[in-house]
């Protein structure tokens, strides 16, 4: 059974300096008075309504888990009054006023499926929420209601990914613990990144899926639009792609977007690829170095002269071993999934220009009608006005988002590679000094023998 809770609580008077990112939440420390920010008006339907033709991405193998740590805070709107300005940011990062932890996974079983739901804990210092602190159960469904929610509202923002919510083709154990804690730290990152973002954030529907209840949470998601309403849109945004071609007036600083993420897309894909298969051969190498040193633990049985070698060359294998396993898991906790995340954002980020494009192209088209008719002139001007409004928004939207995750894509990078290479010089210390410890130790004994030999 899904059971949640409000805990009210003392409003909390403020919260720590940003460059928390993602982890786990933690006590807000007092602050100045009115660190608390106010949420930007929500833009209208008729403002930002827009065909969305993307599936929902996920991601996120199972031997990967997550690092849960983004260290950029986020940003505000300079004028919350203006829909068009309200993605423009501050310069000075904000103190954080929303705290996500997702933990303590439990498995439901019911007649017709098996299920996991996650612990969402809320705090907050926020005016608009009724309580300082929220406790719900979610499953997956939920989170990916959330991103399609997201999506609508915010078509040309850049969503984050969700984990995959299927297991592939010779993958098993679907509820195992690895894959519940690989997909709860993935989730955990997918709120915190909402938390962080400075438009996302104060989503209403966010809002109600980090405080509703369970029955409060399914009667809202019944008041969304329906599945033949959002089959429509997908039909109309692939008329629109088909009949629009390519966009005639795209900005430059778009084209270079575009040119830059087709780049960015083949070489994120072409390394998460050489990353999994690295991954792949190391645990080879692993379930190999296993078995190879209790050979020579055997061999002793039937070599006296050489027991001190062959166990000492047994002991310098099972370091090794471990050596090897705790690389491996650097792999798994600090490059695999930051690669991967980036190669399902590439896809995110390119559904997102295309759906500018579209609003342009849109544009565009009204504005060869108006030059081509004379009838309707007031009609098409008027609709004209009302989409450069939207195709404004849309620029302006995408723009500060651009260089927010732009930012954060850098810092995420940097900060695996040089996690991984940490790890390796680690790795390589070890073996060394476990096989130069070895050397030593036979060099001596070899040394000692010839000795005894020379003695008459």
């Amino acid at each position: 059974m899904e059971a949640e809770s409000r805990v009210p609580g003392p409003p909390l008077s403020g919260s720590p300096p940003g460059g928390g990112g993602g982890a786990a939440a933690a006590e807000p420390r007092p602050g100045p008075p009115g660190a608390a920010r106010a949420p930007p008006p929500p833009a209208s339907p008729e403002e930002l309504a827009f065909d969305d033709d993307e599936e929902d991405l996920e991601v996120f193998s199972k031997d990967t888990s997550l690092t849960e740590a983004n260290s950029f805070s986020p940003l505000i709107p300079t004028s919350p009054s203006s829909m068009i300005n309200q993605y423009k940011f501050e310069d000075e990062p904000e103190l954080r006023d929303l705290f996500i932890t997702v933990d303590d996974p439990e498995s439901h079983i019911t007649a017709i499926e098996t299920f996991i739901t996650y612990r969402v804990v809320t705090k907050t210092s926020r005016g608009e929420f009724d309580s300082s602190e929220y406790e719900v159960r979610r499953r997956y469904q939920d989170f990916l209601w959330l991103k399609s929610r997201l999506e609508e509202a915010h078509p040309t923002l850049i969503i984050p990914p969700l984990p995959e919510k299927f297991i592939m083709k010779g993958m098993v154990e679907r509820f195992s613990d690895e894959f519940i804690e690989t997909r709860r730290k993935a989730l955990h990152k997918f709120l915190n990144r909402i938390a962080e973002h400075p438009t996302l954030t104060f989503n209403e529907d966010f809002k109600i899926f980090l405080t509703a209840q369970t029955w409060e949470l399914s009667t809202h998601k019944k008041q969304g639009p329906g599945l033949f309403s959002r089959m429509g849109q997908t039909v109309r945004a692939v008329a629109s792609s088909v009949r629009g071609g390519g966009v005639k007036n795209r900005p430059d600083m778009f084209t270079d977007i575009n040119d830059y993420m087709e780049t960015f897309n083949q070489k994120i894909n072409l390394l998460d690829k050489i990353s999994q298969r690295i991954y792949k051969e190391e645990r080879g190498y692993y379930c190999e170095m296993k078995e190879y040193g209790p050979i020579h633990t055997l061999w002793c049985a039937s070599e006296e002269d050489l027991v001190d070698s062959l166990k000492g060359v047994a002991s310098c294998i099972d370091k090794c071993c471990k050596a090897t396993e705790n690389r491996m898991a650097g792999l798994s906790e600090n490059l695999l999934p930051v690669l991967h995340e980036y190669v399902l954002y590439s896809e995110i980020l390119t559904g997102v220009l295309k759906r500018r494009d579209q609003i342009q192209a849109e544009l565009d088209s009204k504005v060869d009608a108006l030059s081509n008719k004379k009838a309707e002139k007031d009609l098409l001007t008027e609709e004209i006005g009302n989409l450069e409004d939207k195709v404004e928004c849309a620029n302006n939207a995408l723009k500060a988002d651009w260089d927010r995750w732009k930012q954060n894509m850098q810092h995420d990078m940097k900060t695996a590679f040089l996690n991984v290479a940490e790890n390796n010089i680690h790795y390589y210390e070890q073996c060394l000094a476990t096989w130069e410890s070895f050397l030593t130790s036979q060099t001596v004994d070899l040394h000692l023998g010839e000795d005894s030999e020379d003695k008459p």
